[in-house]
């Protein structure tokens, strides 16, 4: 099944239809709304189809200030300051690999589109927001859709990451059954929560041992083209 199969089947159903479309018309209408409706669904089309998914890295819905929310979780746009959670995980990517960001340019604009190439899947549970409001479309079908996205990849039952960052993200778990899954949890990288076990998991490297375990190319989380394993 195409990502394109995907979804058209899953608008197709009463949730969607009846729910997530009308309730999108309203808001991106009467309210500005990230990321743009052509965006929603970036993070998803950047992988050519489910089949090439290698990682999940699950967040929980778009960033709600102007400017950066770019479609996948956690990425920003490259003319945007990277937000401290974004700015924890680049410090764990570049502690693991023991090199400094200033030798990583790619890793400077927060634009996590190259990860989404290699096969990781950036996925909010909730697609969109209102501006300035956290969690404003948490409630209109969106987690319907994601936790079906979850569970069809699941459903495929190939080596595949999981990482499950924080609480909400790990309250996903139940989803994710099949035996060639490999599930990494660890507190979430906001400033909050990243002294609790985020810096120092090690996840990075540790996806990358599961995948080449299991005969897949591992990620270059550096983005530089000169993968170190």
């Amino acid at each position: 099944m195409t990502w394109n199969e995907f979804i058209l089947n899953e608008q197709k159903q009463d949730y969607y239809a009846n729910g997530i479309i009308p309730f999108l018309q309203r808001e991106y209408s009467q309210y500005e709304c990230y990321p743009p409706k052509n965006e929603i669904f970036r993070g998803i089309f950047s992988i050519p189809s489910p089949e090439d998914v290698k990682v999940v890295i699950l967040g929980q819905d778009p960033y709600h200030e102007p400017g950066q929310a770019n479609g996948m979780a956690f990425s920003v746009r490259t003319e945007c300051p990277n937000p401290p959670s974004l700015q924890n995980i680049i410090k764990e990517i570049c502690n693991e690999y023991g090199v400094g960001i200033e030798e990583n340019p790619p890793l400077f604009h927060g634009d996590l589109e190259y990860l989404a190439k290699q096969g990781v899947l950036l996925l909010n549970t909730t697609l969109s927001v209102r501006r300035g409001q956290a969690n404003s479309h948490s409630e209109c079908g969106w987690q319907i859709f994601t936790d079906h996205i979850i569970q069809y990849l699941d459903m495929l039952n190939k080596p595949i990451v999981f990482m499950l960052w924080g609480k909400y993200a790990q309250s996903k778990s139940y989803l994710i059954t099949g035996s060639n899954a490999k599930v990494l949890r660890t507190s979430h990288p906001s400033p909050f929560s990243v002294n609790r076990g985020f810096l120092g998991c090690n996840h990075f490297i540790q996806c990358n041992e599961f995948l080449k375990a299991n005969g897949l190319k591992p990620i270059d989380w550096l983005g530089d083209g000169n993968y170190v394993s």
